[in-house]
């Protein structure tokens, strides 16, 4: 484990999903839980999400493709968010979302879709956030 990776990682993860999202995750962290903080921070985002092969958003259309095939609502949820902050439109994500009902089935895009919604609703972009205060 490398503490720049790690660091790396983190300020990925605070571009993709928020400063709020990752600041509850890791203030959350037990002494139990905060190895697997450390794990995502240091191989999801910090060397995978980092890697140039692919933009941020259409990591962020995979993740929900993979998030909804394993029936993952409540991550779904923090990633429809990243998908947003990344760029990717309602539609995009809904496409996606749809798609996945073909090959991930019906029901897994029903959750995906309910979750989705759920957040597209409540959702402000990070520069608007003072303007909703």
């Amino acid at each position: 484990m490398t503490d720049k990776t790690i660091s790396n990682g983190e300020q990925i993860r605070r571009q993709v999903m928020g400063d709020a999202y990752v600041d509850r995750a890791l203030g959350n962290a037990t002494d139990f839980s905060q190895p697997l903080q450390d794990f995502v921070n240091e191989h999801a985002w910090g060397s995978v999400w980092s890697r140039d092969g692919l933009p941020l958003k259409t990591r962020s259309l995979i993740t929900l493709a993979t998030l909804t095939a394993l029936k993952c609502s409540q991550e779904l949820k923090g990633h429809v968010r990243g998908a947003l902050n990344n760029g990717c439109t309602v539609e995009e994500i809904r496409e996606a979302l749809l798609h996945c009902a073909v090959y991930a089935g019906v029901p897994a895009a029903i959750d995906a879709f309910r979750a989705a919604q759920e957040v597209i609703d409540s959702y402000v972009k990070p520069d608007q956030a003072d303007e909703k205060a």
